[in-house]
């Protein structure tokens, strides 16, 4: 995690999804956890327990752009706030760029997108880099599907990914 962080509890519209926590740079948006998140930071932890409320300028983009996304399922959106992906390694950032490529609506493999940065035999690695993408939701892991199309992998639970995905108007079978 960056070390000057400013953090914001943002309560989801949608109940399964619970409270989420955003953190802030003076470099944009770094990071989006849900309560109880698998590799959230202990500061993030900690800011939970506290519930806070910033007015940090990109924590009130990310809040009024989480509004627009949960407000009008099946809708395509397009997250517009900065972001700071500087607190992973360089192939955790590669991999979090490359999600950002994944349309609103639309899925990959996680061997789709080991191809799409270069490294066809990192799937491990690259699903490892996911499971630690630190801006969930605006970062769209969740966009990321086993090679049968099934859910797998998500640090913030499947049932959370489900939720996502079908609010972004993707219906497979194995929602």
């Amino acid at each position: 995690m960056t070390p000057q962080c400013t953090f914001s509890v943002y309560r989801s519209p949608t109940a399964h999804l619970g409270r989420i926590l955003l953190a802030a740079s003076d470099l944009g948006l770094c990071g989006v956890w849900f309560e109880g998140q698998r590799h959230m930071p202990a500061a993030a932890h900690h800011a939970f327990s506290g519930s806070p409320v910033s007015d940090h300028p990109f924590l009130l983009q990310a809040q009024e752009e989480l509004d627009r996304y949960f407000s009008k399922p099946a809708t395509p959106f397009t997250f517009n706030v900065p972001l700071d992906l500087n607190q992973g390694t360089v192939f955790q950032q590669k991999v979090w760029l490359a999600l950002l490529d994944i349309p609103a609506g639309q899925t990959v493999s996680y061997h789709y997108l080991a191809q799409r940065i270069g490294q066809p035999k990192a799937v491990r690695a690259l699903g490892g880099a996911m499971g630690r993408n630190p801006i969930s939701i605006v970062v769209p892991c969740h966009r990321v599907l086993g090679a049968d199309g099934s859910l797998t992998g998500y640090a913030g639970g499947l049932e959370r990914k489900k939720i996502l995905l079908a609010g972004e108007g993707f219906r497979p079978e194995a929602l």
